[in-house]
């Protein structure tokens, strides 16, 4: 699942006391990326969350990607040549590959190896290789002839991984792939876009999913990994021609983003990863000079920010822009369907949904920057409805009576709740407070458990969770993507980590997913809402806004959600 931390921002790092804003000449072409929270993986496999696609994206390639500049985002080739050719039944896509793509060096290679057809089946297999236990099944589950006859015959077999065949995945010839569909799927090439489809040469790959090696062919190789300190990359040398692109929307012709343009990629030579959970930190570290960009942390929004949205005075001498940019990310409350006390008990889950101060939580968490949610739809997608209106609102005096009407009066006999943290900084223990205070003004006791990221989403995996902070970032801008988190075939430990299930939902989300945009479709959205927001499985929160700053020494920035492999086309001067 495509999980979010508060942010992963670019920095320099060695201690945490403020050091010169000199950067060294030795050190000037190197972008230092910290990331909020631990890496759980670098496998492609099961990479799904801001932290871990922050690194995957810059060494791993897939046949397409979103362009840079586009906004409405627009997918062009990467490792494909072209634009697939799709049958006229819409079931079969043929994609030449381009030539000469080198992996980095490995030591399974013997000689300098380039990328065939025979890879990007090799890793849709891996999809589907039961005990990796991937996060990406989701996207080819029922969708590729005889994928899932081979996810039974393979089972725990590794032996078999390579040696099976799937009917509807073959390598034509060494650069051309052809994907047979079950039925006409309008995301395939979103679906194609995303890391987990990354090409995977056979004589690299091993029983046990990827543990500190990325054998990718993207702009950047893996130099070292210290586990829960910082990650080293540098430029491959071999990496094939890609250029800035030559074209783009108004936003990128008034920032002047075009300056670059036809020059080949990447411009920076070194990439270092630092985790820094503690946004004052981060913050210290770019006011010192150390850090690249950042967004805007809650506690300095007021005396970074005017009133206006532009840089106060006070920092407008500091050589630096701020800059408003839209997302794609969300957050809510969500419930373990299948807990025996919260799962069972909807009149409990209105309770605490009416005991949530939303507002406060916003204003508290985001100085008011985030936009209440008032759909399970974030806007910027086709069919949300921006006149959508939830059925639950702060209101002590109503929660009070679902509390009643769960058995529950002010509390009595309910046992703690437990409300787990999805990271361990002070922020999201904070954000933990707030919750039990609004909580126990009605009689309801919460036990908070504080985790590591990679630890909660361990739990949220193997559904050991009962209430906790969800958020999701999309990854294309459609409702499946969003829909895909509810499913019922995508229970833990797919990406419906809230075990929610209704046949109802399933049956109009299995029409949803196989329709391009249209009325009909946008119908069966509200539908489908109309289902979820009865059940309650979550409490939705806020629509997140990004407020970046950054050092006019970085070059062609722009923060988009969905395109997770900007580093090659960043510059420092």
């Amino acid at each position: 699942m495509r999980k979010i931390t508060p942010f992963s921002t670019l920095l320099i790092l060695v201690t945490l006391t403020l050091t010169s804003c000199r950067v060294s000449k030795t050190d000037k072409n190197t972008l230092r990326f910290p990331l909020t929270e631990s890496i759980s993986t670098i496998d492609p496999v099961n990479a799904y969350d801001s932290v871990s696609m922050s690194v995957v994206y810059q060494g791993y390639e897939q046949l397409y990607e979103y362009h840079y500049l586009r906004k409405p985002l627009k997918l062009v080739p990467l490792l494909a040549e072209d634009m697939p050719q799709v049958s006229e039944d819409g079931l079969t896509y043929t994609i030449k590959i381009k030539e000469n793509i080198q992996y980095h060096d490995h030591p399974a290679f013997k000689k300098p190896r380039f990328v065939k057809a025979e890879d990007f089946i090799n890793q849709i297999k891996r999809l589907a290789f039961r005990p990796y236990r991937s996060n990406g099944w989701w996207l080819f589950d029922g969708r590729v002839v005889g994928l899932n006859k081979f996810r039974e015959e393979v089972g725990s077999d590794f032996s078999k991984l390579l040696s099976t065949d799937v009917e509807g995945l073959k390598a034509l010839d060494e650069r051309t792939l052809q994907i047979k569909l079950v039925e006409p799927y309008p995301q395939m090439l979103n679906a194609l876009a995303m890391s987990f489809t990354s090409p995977m040469p056979a004589e690299a790959m091993k029983e046990e999913t990827f543990i500190d090696e990325l054998i990718g062919t993207g702009p950047y190789k893996l130099d070292k990994w210290f586990r829960g300190s910082k990650l080293f990359m540098s430029r491959f040398k071999n990496y094939h021609k890609e250029f800035y692109p030559g074209k783009g929307d108004r936003f990128a012709h008034s920032k002047e983003l075009l300056e670059d343009a036809g020059k080949r990629l990447p411009f920076i030579d070194k990439i270092e990863f630092h985790i820094i959970k503690e946004a004052q930190t981060r913050w210290l570290q770019f006011m010192s000079g150390n850090l690249d960009f950042l967004r805007v942390p809650k506690d300095n929004y007021h005396s970074l920010v005017s009133p206006s949205g532009e840089l106060t005075e006070e920092y407008k001498d500091k050589d630096i822009t701020l800059d408003i940019f839209s997302s794609f990310t969300y957050w809510w409350f969500s419930f373990n369907m299948k807990d025996p006390i919260v799962g069972t008990n909807k009149n409990l889950r209105l309770a605490i949904a009416h005991a949530v101060n939303i507002e406060k939580y916003i204003k508290t968490f985001t100085n008011n920057i985030g936009l209440k949610a008032n759909s399970i739809y974030p806007p910027g997608i086709p069919g949300y409805d921006p006149s959508r209106k939830l059925p639950y609102s702060y209101n002590i005096e109503k929660a009070k009576e679902y509390l009643k009407k769960a058995g529950y009066p002010n509390g009595e006999g309910l046992p703690t709740l437990v409300y787990d943290t999805r990271a361990s900084s002070t922020t999201q223990r904070q954000r933990a407070e707030l919750l039990k205070q609004d909580l126990e003004a009605i009689g309801i006791k919460i036990e908070i458990k504080l985790n590591t990221f990679p630890a909660f989403l361990k739990k949220a995996k193997e559904g050991k969770l009962q209430i906790w902070l969800d958020g999701w970032t999309l990854d294309y801008p459609d409702s499946e993507n969003v829909l895909q988190l509810l499913t019922t075939q995508n229970q833990a430990p797919g990406p419906n980590v809230s075990n929610y299930s209704n046949k109802e939902f399933d049956k109009k989300f299995e029409k949803i997913k196989v329709l391009s945009d249209n009325d009909q479709k946008y119908h069966l959205m509200a539908e489908v809402e109309e289902i979820v927001l009865e059940d309650l499985p979550w409490v939705l929160l806020y629509y997140s806004r990004d407020y970046i700053v950054y050092h006019n020494r970085l070059n062609n920035f722009r923060y988009n959600d969905l395109v997770v492999n900007k580093v090659k086309y960043l510059r420092l001067k």
